[in-house]
């Protein structure tokens, strides 16, 4: 499975609009939007954060693991 798709996945699941997670990191939620069609990734820095937000690991939503 690719990032966006579990991007995508965790964002359903998370209880935060895309509005909220954007403010929260301070990007544009066209960002997210763009990652979520699979239009590129997040800088380290911001996926790192993202990863704390969505409380999902980097493995998993990398696609190095199948499980959280």
């Amino acid at each position: 499975m690719e990032f966006y798709k579990r991007f995508n996945e965790a964002i359903r699941t998370c209880g935060m609009t895309q509005k909220e997670i954007a403010q929260k990191l301070h990007i544009c939620e066209g960002n997210i939007t763009n990652w979520k069609k699979g239009d590129g990734m997040p800088s380290i820095k911001i996926f790192v954060e993202l990863c704390k937000l969505l409380d999902e690991s980097a493995d998993y939503l990398l696609g190095l693991k199948d499980e959280i």
